[in-house]
C-alpha cells in the first residue's frame, strides 16, 4: 500500500504541531489577532475545522472590522473534555457527543442549559458509525453480527476515551436491542466484538491509523465522515459498508462560559459556533461528509449521504447521562465486557 496518509502528511503533522503548540501557549505562539480564541474539539474534525476556521476568520473581519484568530485542540472526545476540565483553556468546544459536554456543565464550566442555546440540540451536524472494509469485503461483513466472528480483527477506539468507541459500542448493542432481542443478547454480541477487537487506541484518527497504515484488522468501525475521507483517498484499497441499523451521533458544540467571561470574548466565541448554522458554515461540514442540518444544503449533498435506519441514545438508552453510567462508568457494562476478553 502506498506510504502516504489520510490528512497525516509531515507536513500536515508540522501545522498541527504548531496548532498545538499556541493552543497551549508555547513559544512561537503569538499572535496578532485582535480576538484569539481555542477550539477543543474531538480527533477526526481536524480537516473540518482547517477549513472553518479560515472562513469564519474572514467573514468576522469582513463584518466587524477586527481580526479573529481560532487554534485547534485535538484528541479523543472524552479526553479533550477532561483536558478542559483540568484548566485547558477553550473558548468553545466541539465533541461528538452530549456527554462529555454535560461533564463539564456538571463542573461549572459551561451552562447546564447548553443544549439549548443553538439550534437542533447544539448539534450542527451529526454523523453515523459504518464499516470500513479491505476491498472486495474478503471477510463478507454486512451487519453487526459479522463483527463477532471469530477470526474477524475489529478496529475500534477505547469507549472510555473516545466518543467513536463509545457511539460503536452503543450502535452495536442498540442493534439487537432493535431488532427485538434482549439486553443479555446485546451484551453477548458486544461481549464477542471487543474479543476481536487487538488493539484500543485512545482515539478515532489513531485507529483509522492502525487500520490504513499499520495494516491492522479487517474492519474498521468509525464515523461516515472519517470513512468518506478515508475512501477518498485510498478509494483503490477500501469499501464502505452500511450496517441496517445505526446510531445517530450528533457533534455538539458549547461556549465555556467560565472562560469567554474571564477574557471577554462570549460575543465571539457564540458568533464562531453560530457560523456553522450558516449556509456557507453548513456547506463545509457538507463537504467534509458530515451530515448537515441545512435542507437546502442536504438536499444539494443527498447523492452523498446513504439512506440509512438510525437510532437514539435517548431513545434507546435513556439518554448519555444514563448511557454514560450503565455502559461506561469505571466498574460498568463496558469494564465487565473487557476484563472477561
Amino acid at each position: 500500500m502506498p506510504n502516504k496518509k489520510i490528512a497525516f502528511s509531515a507536513g500536515r503533522r508540522l501545522v498541527l504541531a504548531a496548532l498545538a503548540a499556541a493552543s497551549l501557549g508555547l513559544p512561537g505562539a503569538a499572535s496578532a489577532a485582535d480576538v484569539t480564541l481555542l477550539n477543543v474539539s474531538y480527533d477526526v474534525a481536524r480537516e473540518l475545522y482547517q477549513d472553518i476556521n479560515p472562513a469564519f476568520e474572514a467573514q468576522f473581519q469582513k463584518s466587524t472590522g477586527k481580526t479573529i484568530q481560532i487554534k485547534q485542540s485535538h484528541g479523543g472526545s472524552s479526553k479533550q473534555a477532561r483536558a478542559v476540565a483540568d484548566g485547558l483553556e477553550a473558548s468553545v468546544v466541539t465533541m461528538n457527543q452530549a456527554n462529555d459536554i454535560d461533564m463539564l456543565a456538571d463542573k461549572g464550566l459551561v451552562a447546564k442549559d447548553w443544549a439549548k442555546k443553538f439550534p437542533h440540540n447544539a448539534a450542527p451536524s451529526y454523523s453515523t458509525m459504518v464499516f470500513l472494509v479491505r476491498k472486495g469485503n474478503p471477510k463478507a461483513i454486512k451487519d453487526w453480527a459479522d463483527l463477532a466472528k471469530p477470526g474477524t480483527a475489529v478496529v475500534i477506539p477505547n469507549p472510555k476515551t473516545a466518543g467513536n468507541g463509545r457511539y460503536t459500542y452503543l450502535a452495536a448493542w442498540g442493534s439487537v436491542l432493535q431488532a427485538g432481542g434482549s439486553d443479555a443478547q446485546a451484551r453477548e454480541l458486544v461481549t464477542k466484538i471487543f474479543k476481536n477487537v487487538p488493539i484500543l487506541d485512545t482515539g478515532g484518527r489513531a485507529a483509522t491509523t492502525t487500520f490504513t497504515q499499520r495494516q491492522i484488522g479487517d474492519v474498521l468501525v468509525t464515523f461516515e465522515n472519517e470513512v468518506q475521507l478515508v475512501r477518498k483517498e485510498f478509494g483503490q484499497n477500501f469499501d464502505i459498508v452500511y450496517p441496517a441499523t445505526s446510531i445517530l451521533a450528533e457533534s455538539p458544540v458549547a461556549v465555556v462560559d467560565k472562560v469567554v467571561d474571564k477574557r471577554g470574548v462570549r460575543k465571539e466565541a457564540t458568533a464562531y459556533l453560530n457560523f456553522l448554522y450558516t449556509e456557507q458554515g453548513q456547506e463545509i461540514i457538507a463537504k467534509h461528509f458530515l451530515r448537515p442540518r441545512s435542507a437546502a444544503v442536504a438536499k444539494k449533498y443527498e447523492a452523498t449521504f446513504k439512506p440509512v435506519k438510525l437510532f437514539t441514545v435517548d431513545d434507546v438508552f435513556g439518554g448519555w447521562r444514563a448511557a454514560q453510567k450503565r455502559h461506561f462508568d469505571d466498574g460498568g457494562e463496558f469494564d465487565k465486557i473487557y476484563a472477561s476478553k
